[in-house]
């Protein structure tokens, strides 16, 4: 019977890529009640296809593409707007873009050198991504509250969190690399 519903967390991927405009337009427009709702409903769908995917063995190549694509897309596009209309600075733009772009990229030169199979994502790399959208819900909760305090110190916090998931991507890279060069 599972195996009639192995679609529905690729379907989850597809709906949060659905997302993004919506998400993206809203914020642009300053409507950031919307935005918020429907980034919550995102950030949900990623819990829950991921969640369905591995426990309930609903796995398929497609979602192992569909739901990192779903991520960045969110991420790096909801990150960008919200630099781009002056809600969260260019530092922070930098890093999160930045991380998620050599991510991207270390994939790839994985999946073409080592194997077919996309890699697996480490614990700080899913601690990283859920503290990056509680620091996007916070940002757009500011705004729908009209409160304008500094964030500097989560800002600090959330850029040395994700360099140091950077670094520890990176680390697993270069030893897979090397273990690859070795053979």
């Amino acid at each position: 019977m599972s195996k009639y519903f192995i679609f529905i967390p690729n379907l989850l991927s597809l709906l949060r890529i659905g997302l993004v405009y919506p998400i993206l337009n809203n914020i642009f427009l300053g409507e950031f009640v919307i935005s918020f709702i429907y980034f919550m409903v995102a950030a949900f769908t990623d819990a829950l296809d991921g969640f369905l995917a591995r426990k309930m063995h609903w796995q398929t190549y497609l979602g192992t593409i569909l739901d990192p694509v779903a991520d960045k897309l969110l991420l790096s596009g909801t990150i960008f707007i919200l630099w781009l209309n002056e809600y969260i600075p260019l530092y922070i733009f930098i890093i999160f873009f930045g991380r998620d772009l050599v991510i991207l990229l270390g994939a790839a030169v994985h999946m073409t050198l080592i194997e077919t199979e996309t890699p697996s994502p480490n614990i700080l790399g899913k601690i990283t991504t859920t503290l990056q959208v509680i620091y996007i819900l916070l940002v757009m909760l500011l705004q729908i509250l009209q409160y304008n305090i500094s964030l500097i110190g989560l800002d600090i916090f959330i850029i040395l969190i994700t360099i140091l998931s950077l670094i520890v991507y990176s680390k697993d890279w270069f030893i897979s690399l090397n273990k690859y060069h070795n053979e």
